[in-house]
């Protein structure tokens, strides 16, 4: 049975996105990195081509993209430029949740100004003692009136300070473990709330990851998005969607480096010949390529399943994002190697592209963790 396949429309739009990515983004790829500075032309492109509100529904302003289709922009953008890649990620993982748990007034209310690219969002979930056991934060929200009041510090925050919404997970009943965590939305403007350190990072350095804290921060009893109790949930039903995007950001991370490793070995010469001819690096190559193409191909594999709601989701979205930043890190790993020394200087971009994959090990939950879900999938309660 045919898992999937890409229509016409989504060919298209693959090389309408590979053109932007080449002419808009690749050109600023190194600047980024070097001055690990938050592009706004980037961001810039994509919305103004409505891009940041591709997976938004067209109730609420967005493209209403499907996931596979969403999976090939992030893919494309990776592919020249990891750090840009991860603003429609976040986009997408910020407001899943919201898409999953808000009630119609409030997507009517949010969506727009995020489809539209006018208001970027981040998401909102691990702490310092809480990174791969959620359900363990210590972040409070505690109604008061017509109100919430936050407590609190979160990290590992991709885009904070670039963002102007955060959606929140926050503990209305610290005693019930994962079934006392809330959802929330919270503005950049509201009081209390701040944007904390700022890390100085491996890889992915144009995308700011930063603290922020929740100090008596006070928000209208309208931004608990959906019911108290339920944002667990909420959260484990987006990530099962967001989880494969990553895999994707993977794939074009690892297409990327083979597309530079290629090109160097048709033209570097050593012993009189190109080092292409060298079956050593033959070999080499031809392994990065084939695993990147099972990753996608697996990537691909769990978008389709995501459209179309399949009850094995959960397992595949895992599957994707673990074997894709595995790969990822893999063949990057390989490009420097084939490029030698210069492979190891910044002169080239082979080093940033092994640089950013490692970061796709690593969030959106660990390669540990995303083996966990494997197995629990394939053995149930035990």
């Amino acid at each position: 049975m045919t898992t999937f396949a890409l229509d016409a429309d989504q060919q298209s739009f693959r090389d309408v996105v590979r053109q932007i990515a080449v002419d808009r983004i690749a050109p600023r790829a190194a600047e980024i990195d070097e001055k690990a500075e938050f592009p706004w032309d980037v961001k810039e492109v994509l919305a103004s081509n409505g891009l940041l509100g591709l997976h938004v529904p067209e109730a609420y302003g967005g493209a209403g993209a499907d996931t596979l289709t969403f999976a090939l922009l992030v893919e494309e953008v990776a592919r020249v430029c990891a750090s840009s890649s991860v603003i429609p990620l976040v986009q997408k993982l910020g407001s899943v949740p919201l898409l999953v748990g808000a009630s119609e007034e409030q997507k009517q209310a949010w969506f727009p100004r995020i489809a539209s690219g006018e208001d970027l969002i981040s998401y909102c979930i691990s702490e310092a003692g809480a990174g791969s056991d959620p359900a363990s934060m210590l972040t409070t929200a505690r109604r008061d009136g017509d109100a919430y009041v936050l407590n609190g510090t979160k990290v590992w925050i991709s885009m904070a300070g670039v963002s102007r919404l955060y959606t929140v997970l926050a503990k209305t009943d610290p005693d019930a473990g994962a079934r006392g965590v809330s959802a929330f939305l919270v503005r950049a403007d509201d009081p209390g709330f701040s944007v904390g350190k700022s890390e100085d990072k491996l890889g992915i350095k144009g995308s700011p990851t930063c603290q922020v804290h929740f100090d008596d921060c006070r928000i209208p009893a309208d931004r608990l998005v959906g019911e108290e109790g339920k944002g667990f949930t909420y959260a484990m039903q987006a990530f099962d969607h967001t989880r494969l995007i990553v895999g994707a950001q993977a794939v074009g991370i690892a297409q990327g480096a083979i597309d530079f490793a290629t090109g160097y070995m048709r033209e570097r010469e050593q012993f009189g010949k190109p080092i292409g001819s060298f079956q050593g690096l033959q070999f080499m190559l031809a392994d990065m390529a084939m695993e990147t193409e099972a990753a996608r191909q697996l990537v691909y594999a769990a978008a389709a399943k995501a459209d179309r709601g399949d009850a094995d989701l959960t397992l595949f979205s895992a599957y994707a994002k673990c074997k894709a930043g595995d790969v990822a890190m893999k063949v990057t790993t390989d490009a420097v190697q084939i490029l030698g020394g210069y492979g190891y200087v910044k002169d080239y971009p082979v080093e940033r592209y092994m640089r950013d994959a490692k970061i796709t090990q690593i969030y959106e939950g660990t390669q540990q963790i995303q083996r966990v879900v494997i197995a629990r999938q394939l053995l149930g309660k035990l």
